[in-house]
């Protein structure tokens, strides 16, 4: 049977992880001249405090193609879930990492560019893994997984804006006034797998009514479909969401996942990502 593989951005518990027999390849997040590697050993608590107490420059380094390599021949046939091309090298490094693979005879993947990133690529691993459990034939997996990619909607929320500043993502005045105003920005996937600005918000309140209404404009009911809200330190507010979602909309499940090494170091302490 098939593998998924994704890269560390792809927001899942454990439990899910062996459940689905995900293959994780690690990005890495650097605090200046500090590298983390985003895998099971990562110490979040410690990656998280460093983080806050970091003035510097961050930034983050895709999984090398050997990486891919290595997951694609230890699967054999596989199917891997990478970050937005737009915005990483990821999805780039796995098809360098692929054809390598296939060169030497010992495997083979189709690449899904997520044209999204943390909880986007999780809802598509999850929709991989019940093609793959239905046994549906490779040709009609791919089809399914590229027009599911096209329709899928990915928001999020950030709660502090400090590491946006810090990589240069965010001017230190808007970030000061964005504080100050306690204003909300509800960013996302444009469909392209670019970030745009999709509402500005005063406080979470507003917040979370707008976010709902995203959902409701999207046409979409959620009929035997799946909807993932990754947080970073914020299950109290992703389950009032989970809650809220659940009273206005039929999706099939909701998914609460913490976010990874990677999400957590750009959506930062408190960050939201909704996707379905």
């Amino acid at each position: 049977m098939s593998r998924i593989i994704t890269d560390s951005c792809c927001d899942m518990t454990p439990e899910m992880k062996k459940e689905m027999g995900i293959i994780s390849a690690p990005l890495t997040m650097m605090l200046g001249n500090k590298e983390f590697r985003d895998d099971e050993d990562l110490d979040m608590t410690r990656f998280m405090d460093e983080m806050e107490n970091f003035t510097g420059k961050i930034g983050s380094a895709s999984p090398a193609p050997f990486l891919y390599q290595k997951a694609i021949e230890d699967a054999g046939e596989a199917y891997v879930v990478t970050l937005s091309s737009k915005i990483s090298a990821s999805y780039n490094n796995a098809v360098i990492g692929n054809t390598q693979a296939e060169e030497n005879g010992r495997g083979k993947a189709h690449i899904f560019d997520s044209k999204s990133a943390a909880a986007g690529q999780t809802l598509i691993a999850l929709k991989l893994h019940e093609l793959i459990r239905d046994g549906i034939p490779k040709e009609g997996i791919i089809e399914s997984v590229n027009r599911f990619i096209n329709g899928m909607k990915t928001y999020f929320v950030l709660e502090n804006y400090d590491n946006l500043l810090k990589n240069g993502r965010l001017h230190k005045i808007a970030g000061s006034l964005l504080r100050m105003l306690n204003i909300k920005l509800i960013m996302g996937a444009d469909g392209n797998g670019e970030i745009d600005l999709f509402a500005k918000c005063r406080g979470t309140k507003q917040m979370v009514q707008r976010l709902l209404s995203l959902v409701e404009s999207s046409g979409r009911e959620g009929r035997n479909e799946n909807l993932v809200i990754s947080h970073c330190n914020n299950r109290t507010l992703a389950e009032h969401l989970k809650t809220l979602v659940m009273e206005r909309f039929k999706f099939k499940k909701i998914y609460v996942v913490p976010t990874g090494g990677l999400t957590s170091m750009y959506a930062d302490n408190k960050g939201i990502v909704l996707a379905f």
